[in-house]
């Protein structure tokens, strides 16, 4: 697995190695001594999502004692994803990343704790999985809404298909805090 950076501080890009050869190709997608080095080991939960193109899911978050770290991919499809750090004390606090994720190129997303997560389907029928460092809780869940003002995410839709609850998320709020 080779790790790169982002702008982000903890917001990480995983590219596992990938063996092809004439009947298909091999991938290693956790492996828990690396990810230990880089205090991702402490995955207890993975989920999966099936999406119809232009279903925007997000920006999603757990509160309190229930915070979340995702490790994210696409098994099948692409999507436009993106992590919003809202880590009060940090330098990019309010700042955005944004990165296609397909089933072609393998990368999956390291979303650390702190940060509101979204996605929108850019095929029909992408699948989407993502482990997680914590179970999720309902009474901990919480988001802002997609198309944010201050945030200004490009998603490149302008009526994505929302569920109910995210098409109600409140706004981003910089002098909150969300994470300290």
């Amino acid at each position: 697995m080779e790790i790169e950076k982002t702008p982000l501080e903890g917001l990480l890009i995983v590219k596992p190695k990938v063996y092809p050869d004439e009947r298909g190709s091999f991938q290693e997608i956790y492996n828990k001594k690396i990810l230990e080095r880089l205090n991702m080991d402490n995955l207890v939960q993975e989920n999966e999502s099936f999406s119809h193109k232009n279903v925007l899911r997000g920006l999603h978050f757990q509160r309190d004692l229930h915070v979340q770290g995702k490790l994210v991919r696409v098994v099948t499809g692409s999507v436009l994803d993106f992590s919003v750090d809202l880590r009060k004390d940090s330098e990019t606090c309010g700042k955005c990343y944004g990165i296609i994720l397909s089933a072609k190129d393998n990368i999956q997303l390291y979303v650390p704790e702190g940060f509101a997560h979204g996605f929108l389907s850019l095929e029909e029928g992408s699948t989407f999985v993502y482990k997680c460092t914590a179970k999720y809780t309902k009474e901990s869940e919480s988001g802002i809404v997609w198309n944010d003002p201050i945030l200004d995410i490009r998603w490149g839709v302008k009526n994505p298909i929302l569920s109910d609850k995210d098409a109600a998320l409140p706004k981003f709020d910089k002098d909150k805090v969300y994470f300290s």
